[in-house]
């Protein structure tokens, strides 16, 4: 049993706080990479031409100087097909390992505490869902 036992609120806000900010990584398998590409138009050569870093044995999407992800313009223009990373947020195993953990997201995240109270178990398969990115 978690703290979260009785579940938590969560809906997000399309308000971009978690795709600004400071430098990262935003990971995404081979099948995204073409997902996003075909959502886009483009080839999966053109996509990762202009759109992809590898870093070590992974790809990354990159991001402007500012650190925004490249694809945040006034909100995610590839929301639909988004990565499980980002699909996932805020329920990372490390917001979740206790609850200052996840008031401290919360400082940052205005859609924690709002909308679809999800339960644990929804809460463990979206966090499980991000092993392998």
């Amino acid at each position: 049993m978690h703290w979260y036992k009785d579940g938590l609120k969560f809906e997000c806000t399309k308000c971009g706080k978690c795709c600004t900010g400071g430098p990262g990584y935003v990971w995404i398998t081979l099948s995204e990479l073409y997902s996003i590409a075909e959502h886009l138009g483009l080839d999966d050569t053109e996509f990762v031409r202009h759109y992809v870093r590898k870093v070590g044995d992974r790809i990354s999407l990159i991001e402007r100087p500012n650190g925004e992800c490249i694809f945040f313009d006034q909100g995610c223009t590839i929301y639909p097909v988004r990565p499980t990373q980002c699909r996932t947020f805020p329920f990372w195993k490390e917001n979740l390992v206790k609850p200052s953990a996840w008031e401290s997201v919360a400082q940052q995240c205005e859609g924690i505490h709002q909308g679809k109270l999800y339960s644990e178990d929804e809460i463990e398969q979206i966090s499980e869902s991000q092993k392998g990115t």
